[in-house]
């Protein structure tokens, strides 16, 4: 199998970063936390003009895709650039309306979810909570083999990154029943964890690279603390662990593309490894930085904070090991 990305993708990625480089993301993420949602919607619009919801929508709705491995290019780089919102669940949201063949729901979402006009919620695989109900034009809930929409929800949850605004969703419209509703949940469950993989990846990327920057700068004894060799080594196991990462996302990417039946255990294999490799990156980050690391006003804060929930989110790591060797 072949990862390397064409060069139309690597210029897609270059793209987003100089995008989203220069659009102020720490600014719309503090806003986001506050409960202040216009500058991450406002992001939201500008990402949606260079493509990257319509990755997640089929043609007939006005989308490109689903592709899943240029949605794990892009899903990275907002993961690098730690942008706010229910960016996976909305991508899932539209691969679960596909699949699921209600073609009224879908022709009500998923071209708003292409244009970047709908932040849709997705509350699946036993999750209690929903992420960012309180910003989401709607959230689907997977029960079983049923699915409602509400718009409705309890208060937002005390969390460890406040970025990622948890509530449960409340009552509900039954949209449809039956097996059909579990298979495209399942479909929708291993993209989720694909793209939060990806946005893991791109998460660990800039705490490592934020953290090199760093001991550059930082001197002890006369010496910058990156002189060190317990910090090189230190460093250089973060790198690997996201070096190897790297593969298994782009690997489950094609998988899923191609609807390999292995799909669902690569998807799982790729999130448990990069959340793992992204919470590591964050232990080293707090570590190295000292106690600057520790606190909430450099940047910093916005992602080491995201790198726990990011690690369980759509599956702890042992539930993604258990996926992968249960085939």
């Amino acid at each position: 199998m072949r990862f390397l990305l064409s060069a139309e993708q690597r210029d897609f990625a270059r793209t987003l970063d100089a995008l989203l480089g220069a659009a102020g993301t720490p600014a719309a993420a503090r806003a986001w936390a506050a409960g202040e949602h216009k500058p991450g919607r406002d992001l939201w619009a500008r990402l949606a003009e260079t493509g990257v919801f319509a990755l997640a929508a089929p043609e007939e709705y006005d989308g490109m895709g689903p592709l899943p491995l240029e949605l794990a290019v892009a899903f990275t780089e907002l993961g690098r650039h730690a942008v706010p919102g229910p960016l996976v669940e909305t991508a899932a949201a539209a691969v679960f309306l596909h699949r699921l063949g209600d073609r009224a729901a879908a022709a009500a979402w998923l071209p708003r979810i292409a244009a970047g006009d709908a932040l849709v919620g997705l509350c699946a695989d036993g999750a209690p909570y929903a992420l960012d109900a309180d910003a989401a034009d709607t959230v689907f809930v997977v029960r079983g083999d049923t699915v409602c929409t509400t718009e409705a929800h309890g208060p937002v949850q005390p969390a460890l990154d406040p970025v990622r605004r948890l509530s449960r969703p409340l009552g509900g419209t039954v949209l449809a029943r039956g097996p059909e509703v579990t298979a495209a949940a399942g479909h929708a469950t291993d993209l989720a964890r694909l793209l939060t993989a990806a946005q893991a990846l791109g998460t660990g990327r800039a705490l490592l690279d934020s953290t090199v920057a760093y001991v550059r700068q930082r001197t002890q004894f006369g010496r910058a603390i990156g002189s060190f060799q317990a910090v090189k080594h230190r460093l250089a196991d973060t790198l690997i662990g996201l070096e190897f990462a790297q593969p298994l996302v782009h690997a489950a990417a094609l998988t899923l593309a191609a609807g390999a039946p292995s799909a669902g255990a690569e998807a799982a294999a790729a999130k448990a490894a990069a959340g793992e490799a992204c919470y590591a990156a964050a232990r080293t980050a707090l570590q190295l930085h000292g106690a600057v690391g520790y606190t909430d006003e450099p940047d910093l804060s916005l992602w080491i904070r995201k790198a726990r929930p990011l690690r369980d989110a759509w599956g702890t790591p042992a539930e993604c090991r258990a996926r992968v060797l249960a085939g």
